[in-house]
């Protein structure tokens, strides 16, 4: 097995390390978040780091990168204060991730690629029409990590949307059955497979 230290990683090439790091942790969530601008353009960006913060009340983040360059999906939401999130499944992961490219603000993502965005319920940031899970966000706080610059966001769901079939009696929702895929580094897409699911585990 390789053994690697700090100081190495100080050493790689740029895109090396990056993506060394950013794949050694392991799998991550693969979204999209949907924002709309006060001026009212639409904004699609991918992201592999929301994640579940808490059931009640259902809080859920996700991690910004350094605001050294525009963040329009960051603008788009302490402006306005509403999201979504879309899950991705297999049949639209080019797409989804053409969404990382750095367009102008003045440009939707939506535009640039066949993703269409739809509207339910009068919630004022798009959805992605025929994502399996979809949930409408509401901004609450952003706090800022001084260790490396980047800020986490915290929002509460105030909506959820999912296709019938995913959910089990005991309100799981069984992902694999969509083709909802998971990210591995920076540009990786992969399919996972359910292989088991335990009880609920006590002390023996």
């Amino acid at each position: 097995m390789r053994y690697l230290t700090k100081s190495d990683f100080n050493k790689m090439e740029k895109i090396f390390r990056i993506n060394l790091i950013n794949s050694c942790t392991g799998y991550k969530s693969a979204n999209l978040i949907g924002t709309k601008s006060k001026s009212g353009i639409e904004n699609l960006a991918v992201f592999s780091s929301v994640t579940h913060l808490g059931s009640n009340p259902a809080v859920l983040g996700y991690i910004l990168r350094p605001t050294t360059v525009p963040r329009n999906t960051y603008k788009n939401i302490k402006e306005t204060g509403f999201f979504t999130v879309n899950h991705i499944t297999e049949s639209i992961i080019e797409d989804a991730h053409h969404t990382s490219a750095k367009y102008h603000e003045d440009i939707s993502e939506f535009d640039k690629t066949k993703l269409i965005s739809e509207y339910k319920d009068n919630w004022t940031a798009p959805y992605v029409k025929g994502s399996p899970v979809q949930i409408g966000c509401k901004y609450l706080n952003d706090y800022f990590i001084k260790e490396n610059g980047t800020i986490l966001v915290v929002a509460s769901m105030e909506t959820l949307y999912f296709n019938d079939e995913l959910i089990t009696e005991d309100g799981w929702l069984r992902l694999d059955k969509e083709n909802v895929v998971t990210i591995n580094g920076c540009d990786g897409y992969a399919l996972p497979k359910l292989i088991n699911r335990f009880e609920f585990q006590r002390p023996k």
